[in-house]
């Protein structure tokens, strides 16, 4: 820890206040109840299985909007660190002067523009194909949208608070239906039905390292595809380009180290977990990984993965340098006929 954490503590979660000010609400209803929900079990250390009280959580909800409205155009805050001050997104100075703190912080532009912040403890630091690991544990200030792993320059950072909470999120919704399929597999593989907290942390712990494995991966994407990749990205100011973009090279992440890696330690409620989180445009561009997905079982292997695999990390690296030929409008267009580049 450092002097002064109160005020750095402090200073984060103000600027997360102001990003969700902003952003939060750029959601779907459900989405937004179920992320305001959670966010009030962080703020207020609940366990996971317990219900957090629904009318104070309705009441919290009223008064965290309320701050929003007051606070929605003020601007981010500079971090005052040993004397000196950093710009709230150079992540890569802040985490230079708190070095040996034992803290990390996390500062950047999401998806969509939005900004997000964080400070957490570092738990442990290795070196990861060319890239700086950074696992953290205990989250001090955070935005709603926490999101589990990200990469920065050269270096990943892998939130466990973070993702444990996705976890749960998908193993409680599971439980409503409890349909069939790669997600009850992967329950049933850590016993959540028998001890749902224990289950919880050992998928922690495995999922770990499935999303440094997904980092490393678009380490890797980047080191293929160059600076240019950043400036497309950043020059979009519609969702529908952007949703395209970051799915061709999510798969491309995935086909290069996460997916290789998993098959070859036949790490197998891993690889069920991540078909079962495998959704959105990532799954429309790739219907041959999901034909070869329902052909795993709960017993594991699948003849036909390692091969689907190697032969998309071709395709996504092709497809993705087209788009990096493309303008903003022909990528538009190219998301509405996604069957033209689909493997």
């Amino acid at each position: 820890m450092i002097p002064a954490m109160a005020q750095l503590v402090g200073t984060v979660q103000g600027n997360c206040n102001i990003a969700d000010a902003r952003h939060a609400r750029d959601v779907t209803l459900c989405t937004y109840l179920l992320g305001m929900r959670e966010f009030y079990r962080w703020e207020h250390d609940i366990p996971y299985g317990v219900a957090p009280p629904r009318t104070e959580v309705g009441r919290w909800i009223s008064e965290r909007e309320a701050l929003w409205e007051e606070i929605a155009d003020h601007e981010f805050a500079t971090l005052s660190i040993a004397g000196r001050e950093f710009d709230p997104f150079d992540a890569p100075a802040i985490n230079g002067a708190l070095s040996g703190s034992g803290l990390v912080y996390g500062g950047g532009i999401g998806r969509f523009g939005k900004p997000h912040f964080f400070l957490a403890r570092l738990a442990r630091e290795e070196r990861r194909g060319g890239a700086h690991l950074l696992i953290c544990d205990c989250e001090y200030a955070r935005d709603i949208a926490a999101m589990p792993a990200a990469l920065q320059n050269d270096t990943i950072v892998v939130r466990r608070e973070a993702l444990r909470q996705w976890l749960w999120e998908k193993a409680e919704g599971w439980s409503v239906k409890r349909q069939e399929g790669t997600l009850k597999w992967a329950l049933d593989a850590y016993a959540f039905d028998t001890d749902p907290a224990r289950a919880i942390e050992l998928m922690t712990d495995a999922e770990t390292e499935t999303l440094a494995l997904h980092e490393e991966g678009e380490y890797r994407a980047g080191t293929l595809l160059g600076p240019e990749w950043g400036v497309m990205l950043a020059g979009f100011d519609r969702k529908r380009p952007e949703l395209l973009a970051r799915a061709v090279r999510d798969n491309l992440a995935d086909c290069l180290i996460t997916l290789p890696t998993l098959i070859e330690r036949q790490a197998w409620p891993s690889l069920q977990l991540w078909f079962a989180g495998f959704d959105g445009m990532r799954r429309e561009l790739f219907p041959a990984l999901v034909a070869e997905a329902e052909k795993v079982g709960a017993g594991g292997t699948a003849p036909g993965l390692r091969d689907l695999v190697a032969r998309g990390q071709d395709h996504w690296l092709k497809v993705a340098r087209r788009l990096l030929q493309l303008d903003q409008t022909e990528v538009e267009q190219l998301s509405h006929r996604t069957e033209t580049i689909a493997l």
